[in-house]
């Protein structure tokens, strides 16, 4: 799609319905993230996530049968070393994900290569990540310090030469998502980080409303469905609850 010039819309999914929705309406890439950990599960951030439960999210995404790629995030801990990388990546492909994703750039260099070695497609994620928020203290834009411009640069690089087949930029500044797009032939995927990524990736909780208590400032929501449902919901309690006429 990169080398045709066409860019990339990506959202993610957690189960069967709306990986059959998202499929419907032609998305190329759907993403079983771990994101479920917040919006589907109430976690306070990704690390609490488990393998068993990605598993569990996965093989209800795979119900669908999408057309899409079905790609999969790897939990917190679950690629500390090549060989436990490899072998939860496997884990991942068992329960249904045709591609998997971990978070880090030269710091997991051989896990990648463990992984395509394998035959497993691999999407990377660079930028802010996620699973390291507890210990840098929150969500952080990157590359505004020349030393992350040039972690990023060196990062990209390595997932490059591992095999990965794209790029996820979470949080990434424009000016350097543009210069990473640029610069490397895979296509990257920006969610908060600029219009001149190949594509974008959302939650797709996030671009219809599903999960009002918080919405990322980069955001902005197609529908506000929680809303439309409170109000079909109160509708109908209350039609339960009004006494019949005798």
């Amino acid at each position: 799609m990169k080398a045709r010039g066409e860019r990339v819309a990506a959202l993610t999914a957690y189960d069967y319905p709306m990986t059959r929705l998202l499929d419907e309406t032609g998305i190329p890439l759907i993403l079983v993230g771990d994101s479920l950990g917040m919006v589907m599960l109430g976690y306070p951030d990704t690390t609490c996530v488990t393998m068993a439960e990605m598993e569990h999210h996965i093989r209800a995404a795979a119900r669908a049968k999408p057309r899409a790629l079905l790609a999969a995030d790897m939990p917190y801990r679950s690629y500390d070393t090549p060989a436990a990388a490899l072998e939860n990546a496997r884990r991942l492909v068992a329960a249904g994900a045709e591609a998997v994703k971990a978070e880090g750039g030269c710091a997991i260099r051989d896990q990648v290569r463990a992984i395509v070695a394998a035959g497993i497609p691999y999407l990377g994620h660079l930028g802010m990540l996620p699973q390291s928020v507890r210990e840098e203290g929150g969500y952080h834009i990157k590359g505004r310090k020349e030393a992350e411009h040039e972690a990023l640069l060196a990062d990209a690089r390595a997932l490059v030469e591992a095999g990965a087949f794209g790029i996820v930029l979470e949080l990434v500044t424009p000016a350097v998502a543009r210069e990473i797009t640029q610069n490397v032939p895979i296509p990257t995927l920006g969610i908060g980080s600029g219009a001149d990524c190949d594509g974008q990736i959302l939650v797709i909780n996030d671009l219809v409303g599903t999960f009002p208590w918080f919405t990322p400032r980069f955001v902005k929501p197609k529908l506000q469905a929680a809303e439309q449902m409170r109000a079909a919901i109160r509708q109908w309690r209350l039609e339960v609850e009004k006494p019949p006429v005798m």
